[in-house]
């Protein structure tokens, strides 16, 4: 069975015809240009998901942090210009060690998944050490993810995933309300969040869905603060795909009104702790023996 980065190849050869293609297409192309047999395609993990369209899942993912492919709509993947000039250099084999050398994708492992050196070696941590450290480069690669799926959705999209999260961070209970505002003409605010059952307590919120390297001035956290104060407000949170500015940063600190600024890497680290946007795929219990029963 091929490695993930094994079949990043042919999941660009399948793409190359610049269709943009769902995310199931692409099996059973990239089954017949590595020769999987009957067997490896039945092979299934304990999700039950079979194998070969989970390390497939897992090439397209490594591609898309390489900018090598592209999600122009939910679940759908296209070639970019620089997919195809990585398939021009690699036409045979690609692998990790590849993807690494492109600085979009190297900065995302190091800010999100484990590097693994001479000192981290795998059998130089206990179980529970090496357990962690792989949920943790997978919560990285989920990590990488989501700010190029939020990208590509449609704005009221965004701003309701804003208002979930704001919600689900405890701003608010079963019985209260988390609201987006129309689309236009907004006021510069994008959702409410009520903190109790009367409203009288409210979270203020704007989101501005930037490309990854985009960032937010200070004139944008400015238009926020005069909305808040619109409101009578004197609490909001800005949230970005992107980031934001110094000049922004430091005027948020200097407020008397509190407004709290949300980037991209911090709002995904969010969206996977308070389970927005992503699920729980598989539970995984670790057992120690109870030394109560044997004493």
């Amino acid at each position: 069975m091929p490695t993930w980065d094994q079949l990043m190849v042919p999941v660009l050869r399948v793409l190359s015809d610049g269709e943009v293609r769902n995310r199931r297409e692409p099996y059973d192309s990239v089954a017949r240009d590595t020769n999987l047999s009957d067997d490896q395609r039945a092979e299934v993990l304990d999700s039950v998901e079979r194998r070969y369209e989970n390390r497939i899942n897992w090439a397209i993912t490594g591609l898309v942090k390489a900018n090598a492919a592209l999600r122009p709509l939910r679940a759908h993947h296209i070639i970019s210009e620089s997919g195809r000039a990585l398939l021009d250099a690699h036409p045979d084999q690609l692998t990790e060690a590849d993807l690494r050398l492109i600085e979009r994708y190297d900065d995302g492992r190091k800010k999100n998944s484990l590097d693994v050196g001479p000192s981290h070696a795998p059998d130089q941590l206990d179980p529970y050490e090496f357990a962690g450290q792989g949920i943790k480069r997978f919560n990285g690669e989920i990590a990488s993810n989501l700010p190029v799926r939020l990208h590509y959705q449609e704005p009221a999209f965004f701003e309701q995933a804003v208002v979930d999260l704001v919600a689900a961070m405890g701003h608010g209970d079963a019985d209260t309300r988390a609201t987006t505002t129309q689309l236009s003409n907004d006021g510069g605010i994008d959702g409410i969040i009520n903190q109790e059952v009367l409203g009288l307590s409210r979270v203020y919120n704007q989101a501005k869905r930037y490309s990854l390297d985009g960032s937010v001035g200070r004139p944008k956290v400015q238009s926020f603060v005069g909305a808040l104060q619109g409101q009578q407000a004197n609490q909001g949170v800005f949230i970005t795909t992107g980031r934001f500015s110094a000049g922004a940063k430091e005027y948020a600190k200097s407020l008397p009104t509190r407004v709290v600024l949300i980037d991209g890497p911090r709002l995904t680290e969010l969206m996977i702790r308070c389970r927005v946007g992503v699920q729980a795929k598989r539970t995984i219990q670790i057992v120690n023996v109870d030394e109560d029963v044997f004493e």
